[in-house]
């Protein structure tokens, strides 16, 4: 049963990933692909995306890359993946929260309003695209201001310019609000940490369009025509909880932010469909995922909620003990957080390869 299905029968929340006997880009229509930590990492492919992807694409899924950082424009993002030989890759083929939050402001302001903008090339360009004229002043009246990541560079008077138009009663919108970015040196601060400046300067709420919300959700589906949509994420508290508040199904990758302790904690906002290595997933059946008396099995593995701890007897491939034990946390856990001390069977797993 699809998440968008039992979200129709409140049947409550996730209580294991499920399987597929299908393979996932035969499954679902579209890919929703986040791109940091699925697609690339430090703007190198990860390890068989390209071919995966290319995969699925012949097989007639279609790919969407959805993305929170509002800095690159769809053009720039698009010739960045066709260099990693991800082709063809379109401008069209490419989603930002620079465009979900555009499409929030022009729905709310006149058409050809000025908007000041606390952000990069790709804000700009996604406001012109709605008739919207972006501006550098608080001075320049406008009717909005936006902000979205501006890079490592971002000066401090473009925060000041936002905020003095902000306590003026000027609207305030956020791209997104992600704590942090990768990069190439590691985690630096993304756009959430810049609200924080202008949110705490001015004790203003932003209205925020991006990853988890309804807006970034919304913009995808009206730029693909996706029908039976696949989001593809590593991270649980944006790319899953944006399936989740979506109501469609997710698959997490492990190439990215997200570790197996985390997984495990993971509320039901938090737990996605399914769980797979890297983007290989995609071409694949999902093993099921099962209760039996009293405990999780999934392939050669069983799971259980023990006294205080997770409890992992078997063996074979390290990520089907993985889900089942995804399996006994969230039943343990139900709709709040497992509690129960996972490091041993994790250390387990980690020596089984996963």
């Amino acid at each position: 049963m699809s998440q968008s299905e039992r979200g129709a029968a409140g049947s409550g929340p996730r209580m294991r990933p499920e399987g597929s006997a299908r393979a996932l880009s035969e499954a679902y229509d579209t890919a929703l692909l986040d791109l940091d930590g699925v697609v690339y990492a430090g703007g190198h492919a990860i390890d068989h995306a390209v071919d995966a992807l290319a995969t699925a694409r012949d097989g007639g899924m279609a790919l969407a890359y959805v993305t929170n950082n509002a800095l690159r424009t769809p053009d720039a993002v698009a010739e960045h993946l066709s260099e990693l030989g991800i082709t063809p890759t379109a401008a069209e083929d490419v989603i930002t929260s620079a465009q979900a939050v555009a499409r929030l402001i022009s729905e709310q302001v006149p058409d050809g309003a000025r908007v000041l903008v606390i952000g990069g090339e790709g804000l700009r360009v996604a406001l012109r695209e709605r008739g919207l004229v972006p501006v550098e002043s608080a001075d320049d009246d406008p009717a909005a201001v936006a902000q979205g990541y501006g890079g490592p560079d971002m000066t401090w008077s473009r925060f000041a310019e936002g905020c003095y138009a902000i306590a003026r009663g000027v609207p305030w919108f956020a791209s997104n609000t992600d704590l942090t970015i990768p990069s190439g040196r590691g985690i630096a601060p993304g756009n959430g940490a810049a609200v924080e400046v202008v949110r705490i300067a001015t004790g203003a709420e932003p209205q925020v369009a991006g990853k988890p919300l309804p807006p970034m959700h919304r913009e995808t589906v009206l730029r693909t025509g996706a029908k039976t949509p696949l989001v593809v994420g590593d991270r649980l508290d944006t790319d899953i909880e944006g399936a989740f508040n979506g109501g469609v199904d997710s698959l997490l990758v492990l190439t990215g932010v997200t570790d197996g302790a985390q997984l495990l904690a993971a509320p039901p906002q938090h737990r996605p469909t399914y769980v797979d290595r890297d983007l290989r997933g995609l071409l694949r059946g999902q093993p099921d995922v099962e209760d039996t008396d009293g405990a999780v099995r999934c392939g050669g593995w069983t799971a259980s909620a023990g006294d205080g701890a997770l409890e992992l007897a078997g063996e074979g491939d390290p990520l089907d003990g993985l889900r089942a034990l995804c399996g006994a946390a969230w039943a343990a856990a139900g709709d709040g957080v497992c509690e129960l001390d996972s490091v041993k069977v994790l250390e387990r797993l980690a020596e089984a390869g996963l």
